[in-house]
């Protein structure tokens, strides 16, 4: 007699109530366990299965790393642009902001604002000993204002800010550096298009000035092409005396610069026009956005193959075990147990693979940068270059309500997958199981 009716006799056996009279009982939890273990006989099945599970986990491991390296991105990237760029621009209308310095100390007395930074911007070509040059953007701030810049003092690689608040010196990325062949100390050239206008017309302006600190804020696109001047050389230098471009403000919540444009626009006291940081970085915010959803659906993809493979392996185990299924049905089992015992049978496998897979998930991304620099050492190639990717660091965040909508999808789709198996073997005639077995 076959295992299913020795299981059935063992139910039927027990004083009381029969173990297999309640949906989900012992007896139906006994026969889809036994059904998973692996025979001689059932190889296949039981390769399918395990596939089956490999692919859920590895799905579901695939879909959070992602998800919290693409997090991990829009993160750090807001956080640096954040943290070198403000929230809230004001420039002037009509005038030239020649009243930074009140306009400057109104807005900052507005409840939300963190920092009013005064500004002069201009783009020059910065050159070394060398000779070799690149393009630069040089940002005029007082000294005060920039030892506030927390992403910039507290990044501080080599030198200080004394020389830049004595008026004397630069403050320069340190990739820039790196690339220019500079270091504390050395001169830096800079040529500005817009100089003196002589006779002949205008000529470009140049001039060298000591490098006095040099900052990591750790996104190469600002590493490589910032520098930092006192706010009157930088008027000076720019032709901007007594001038700024425009107030940078900071915030405390970044998020909520609407409700302080009015308050901003009345501290002023002047005509002004606002722009916000989602204004500025819209397009690229929104790429990031895109592209998060589109790997989110492709992702999926890998867990539904999955799902499909419980399919065929749950359609495998019904056909193979036609027999014990009619035997059961003749022994009192209703189509509703069989039914139960298959979707248990699947349903074990898809959450077996989902937690399987977040437990795996989340130790990548505890030790993501660990493994990008071990890969790298390993294929002697730099992995996640910063020059192409802006960040020095492969970043990861996990988040709560992502996690869970990846756990629920998973555990959906296999059971979905056990249905179809589960109905065939429950609509199984035990007549013609039995007579063509």
């Amino acid at each position: 007699m076959s295992e299913a009716a020795t299981s059935g006799e063992t139910a039927q056996s027990a004083p009381g109530k029969p173990l297999g009279a309640g949906p989900f009982s012992r007896f139906e939890r006994l026969i889809a366990w036994r059904y998973l273990r692996s025979r001689r006989k059932e190889t296949v099945i039981s390769v399918i299965a395990s596939i089956s599970f490999i692919g859920i986990m590895l799905g579901v491991a695939t879909l959070i790393v992602v998800m919290a390296v693409m997090n991990g991105f829009r993160a750090e990237l807001l956080t640096r642009i954040l943290g070198v760029n403000g929230h809230l621009i004001v420039q002037p209308i009509d005038m030239p902001m020649d009243d930074y310095e009140a306009v400057a100390s109104r807005i900052e007395g507005v409840e939300g604002v963190r920092l009013a930074l005064p500004m002069v911007q201009g783009q020059v070509l910065v050159s070394g000993r060398s000779g070799a040059g690149t393009g630069a953007v040089v940002r005029g701030v007082r000294a005060d204002d920039l030892s506030r810049l927390e992403l910039v003092s507290d990044n501080i690689k080599d030198g200080s800010l004394v020389g830049f608040a004595a008026g004397e010196g630069l403050a320069v990325g340190s990739r820039m550096a790196q690339n220019l062949g500079l270091t504390v100390g050395d001169s830096v050239t800079l040529v500005a298009p817009e100089g003196d206008i002589t006779p002949f017309g205008t000529t470009p302006r140049v001039k060298t000035y000591p490098i006095s600190a040099t900052f990591e804020i750790g996104m190469s696109e600002y590493d490589s092409s910032i520098i930092y001047m006192p706010l009157q050389e930088a008027q000076l230098y720019f032709n901007a005396e007594g001038l700024v471009q425009s107030i940078e403000l900071f915030v405390d919540n970044p998020d909520a610069v609407d409700t302080l444009r009015p308050k901003v626009e009345e501290a002023a006291q002047r005509p002004i026009l606002l722009s916000d940081w989602r204004q500025r970085n819209s397009t690229f915010f929104s790429a990031l956005e895109v592209e998060r959803n589109v790997m989110f659906m492709i992702l999926t993809m890998i867990v539904l193959v999955a799902a499909l493979n419980i399919i065929s392996g749950l359609v495998m185990l019904v056909k193979d075990k036609g027999h014990d299924i009619a035997i059961l049905r003749t022994m009192g089992a209703t189509s509703g147990a069989i039914m139960r015992i298959f979707l248990m049978t699947g349903a074990a496998i898809g959450v077996a693979g989902t937690v399987a897979g977040v437990i795996l998930g989340v130790v990548i991304c505890w030790n993501v940068e660990s493994i990008r620099q071990f890969f790298s050492w390993l294929s002697g190639t730099t992995i996640f270059d910063p020059e192409l990717y802006f960040l020095s660091q492969l970043p990861a965040k996990m988040e709560a309500g992502e996690t869970v909508a990846v756990i629920i999808m998973a555990l959906v789709l296999s059971f979905v997958a056990t249905l179809f198996p589960a109905w065939r073997a429950s609509r199984l005639d035990p007549v013609d199981a039995l007579r063509y077995d």
